[in-house]
This record gives structure tokens, sequence and C-alpha cells, in this order.
């Protein structure tokens, strides 16, 4: 079972939303598509569903199209919500659900198990329209999901949860993930594309500007980042060609640098102004690395 997605491009009019991405998801790995507002990440994931035709390119889920015969086997989080507010939840799940071929007996089993483990099993028969924006998330989720797919595409689906809401989603998918489910999604949220994905690929305005293994693509990456601590000014050190950055704190000091070199030279300044209580030099985040790749880069 392997998501393959050959040269795909999207034109509209004279502008391509998406401009020749190519990668491969097998089954069962967890695959991180980053890129700001406007980057083509959406699109994308309306081409894999077959909701949209790419202009050029392809998109097989194994080895075939996905088209509205093989919906059962997919699940959709869509970044814009679409739930039917006058239904509670239960009629809600029921109709959604029996769209993709499930038994109603299977389709109530499926969702109290999934109320209970979500803390909500009061919320089945409450009206949509009276949930808090949070729990509308958690239903919106369980609607991708009840069916049981074998790929499941989830558009930004941390946002706008509170932390202990975007724990408990983010501790589903893994769930999921581990039963043998395949999984795309996007995020705004480094920090969840970093605990959650293996692989990843950065779309700037539509095109592909990393692609990879998030732990090769961090190692590989020039630029660091080096935590000081010391009794005196460090803010001489911006002086040092290759320091891109100096965040003065109480104690010491973060900066960002090019590259290992650059860490060398700033090590032995410090180490000839005087005492240095702590020098560590760490991996960009990917939230820098986003930044550094994609900064600046809104809506289009």
């Amino acid at each position: 079972m392997t998501l393959v997605i050959n040269g795909i491009k999207k034109k509209f009019e004279n502008h391509y939303a998406v401009d020749g991405i190519s990668l491969k998801v097998e089954k069962g790995e967890m695959f991180g598509m980053l890129g700001a507002n406007g980057a083509g990440k959406t699109t994308s994931f309306r081409m894999i569903l077959g909701l949209l035709d790419p202009t050029e390119g392809s998109v097989t889920w194994n080895g075939e199209r996905i088209t509205y015969k093989r919906t059962h086997l997919v699940g959709y989080l869509p970044e814009e919500r679409g739930l039917f507010p006058k239904l509670t939840v239960k009629e809600q799940l029921i109709y959604l659900m029996r769209l993709k071929g499930m038994k109603k007996p299977d389709i109530i089993k499926e969702m109290r198990n999934w109320l209970e483990r979500f803390q909500v099993p009061e919320y089945e028969n409450k009206k949509v329209e009276e949930l808090s924006k949070g729990n509308q998330q958690k239903i919106q989720f369980m609607a991708s999901i009840l069916h049981k797919p074998e790929l499941l595409i989830l558009d930004e689906p941390f946002s706008g949860l509170d932390p202990v809401n975007s724990d408990m989603l983010k501790k589903a998918v893994l769930d999921l993930q581990r039963q043998g489910t395949t999984i795309v999604f996007s995020s705004h949220q480094m920090r969840n594309v970093e605990e959650l994905c293996e692989d990843l690929i950065m779309l700037k305005r539509g095109k592909p500007v990393l692609h990879g293994s998030l732990r090769e693509i961090k190692r590989s990456y020039g630029m660091k980042s080096i935590s000081i601590r010391a009794d005196y000014d460090l803010e001489f050190l911006e002086s040092i060609p290759g320091v891109l950055t100096l965040e003065k704190l109480k104690d010491g000091a973060t900066l960002k640098v090019e590259n290992e070199k650059i860490a060398e030279d700033v090590f032995q300044k410090i180490m000839e102004k005087g005492f240095v209580r702590k020098f560590e030099v760490e991996e960009p985040s990917l939230h820098d690395i986003f930044i550094d790749k994609v900064g600046g880069d809104g809506d289009e």
C-alpha cells in the first residue's frame, strides 16, 4: 500500500498552484507537508483525493487512482470544517459513515468508543452547533476515521486546539499509525511535525524547497544554534562574520550561525574573554529551517 505522487502540477489560468511535486509514502508512514498559506498544500491534497485532476503528473494509491469507488479506503479531514450544525453528533456520523459503506450498528459502536476516548460521551445527542470549536474538531476527526481508512489525509488537524486537546488528538493519530494507517498531514505547528513525522516535504509557492527525512534534513542543514551561558556581555559576538542572529538573555545568549566552522570561531572568542558555564551547539529546529526557507512567503 503505497501513495505515489509523480510530478503533479495544477494550473489555474496563468498560475501554478502546485508545480512539480513527486514523493512516495509507504504503508504506515506519517508524512508531513509544510508551507505557508497559499503554498499548495490543500490543492495537493485535493489532487491526491481525486477531487481535482492534475494539469500534469499522476497520483496513485496501491497502483490505482483514487476515485469515488475507492473513497471507503480514504479518510479526509479538511482545513475548512464541514459539519452540519443542526444535526446531532450521532445523526451526523451515521449519515457520513453510511456514505462510506458502514452499517449503522458498527457506526454507533465505533462512535461511542471514540467519544469515550475523547472524554465527551455526553455529546452523542447534542447538536454540533452547541459544541465548542475544539469539540467540533474532535467530531470532524471522528468523521474522517470511523470507517478505518487505509490512507488518512489531515489538513491542519491541530489548528485552534488547546494543548490538552492537541495532545489527545496527537495520541490518536499515533495509534492509527501504529495500526498501519498511512497518514499525510499539513501543519503550521512545527513542534507537532517534529514529534510525529519521519519524512516531510516543504513547499514554497507550489514548488518543493526541501524533501526527505527530518533527521537528515536537520543534520545536513548548514545553520546551527548555539546556547551560551557566561557572566559577561556577549553582544560582541554579533560582529563575527557568519553570526546570523544573537538574542541576549539574563545570563548569556542564543545565536544562529551559518555552520559548524562559525560555531568554532565563536567558541574561541568567548574562551579568550573569560569563563564559560555553558556552550552547546544544536541542529536547527524545524521552525528555524521553515523560517529560513519559507519565511516571508504569505498568501498568494
